[in-house]
């Protein structure tokens, strides 16, 4: 029983990547959304690289946090991320000619497919990290996020990159909770070692 309870728990250093990655995360969507609902709002150049900016931004953080765990090939879900984000950039950049509904209507998909794969990696890691609750509901309630902005994308309503930045907010929320959870988990654990 205590050899199954050290095999499945993380190494010091896997769970002190997951929790600066989740922070990091975390940390660059609130300012992003910071950003987003002050000064991009009215500079509509700074907006568009903004929106651009996201999605790559996305798909680098899957890229890296693949790399500490086998690489993309041995985390299908995160590989999906990364590629659907890297075209997402590509189609915003392109869809900033056409129309900002355009631009919520790619965001839309892009976010219920980026919260599929990252509920399907957090349910991945439950096994080895546990305290991965938040980033299934992230996941979850990204894809009915993206349903949202779908919606509001047929509209009439004028729509902008403040019509992004909830979703934005809600992402940085998770990633901190998952943080803080991580760190709290990691404290009990070593408790709970100690005691033993």
């Amino acid at each position: 029983m205590l050899s199954r309870t050290v095999e499945n728990s993380p190494s010091p250093s896997s769970s002190a990547w997951l929790k600066s990655y989740y922070f990091a995360r975390f940390a660059f969507s609130a300012i992003w959304v910071a950003i987003a609902f002050t000064v991009a709002r009215h500079v509509p150049t700074l907006a568009a690289v903004m929106l651009v900016g996201y999605p790559l931004w996305d798909a680098v953080a899957n890229y890296v946090d693949a790399g500490r765990s086998g690489g993309l090939a041995r985390n299908k879900s995160q590989m999906l991320n990364f590629v659907v984000s890297i075209v997402t950039a590509i189609v915003v950049a392109v869809a900033l000619g056409q129309s900002n509904y355009a631009v919520l209507e790619v965001f839309g998909v892009w976010a219920a497919f980026a919260g599929l794969f990252q509920l399907v990696t957090a349910v991945r890691r439950w096994a080895s990290f546990g305290a991965q609750w938040a980033m299934i509901l992230s996941g979850a309630q990204s894809i009915l996020a993206g349903a949202f902005m779908l919606k509001m994308a047929g509209g009439t309503e004028p729509v902008g990159i403040a019509n992004i930045a909830p979703y934005a907010a809600f992402g940085a929320f998770y990633f901190f909770v998952s943080a803080i959870w991580l760190t709290v988990s990691d404290a009990r654990r070593s408790v709970g070692t100690a005691a033993a």
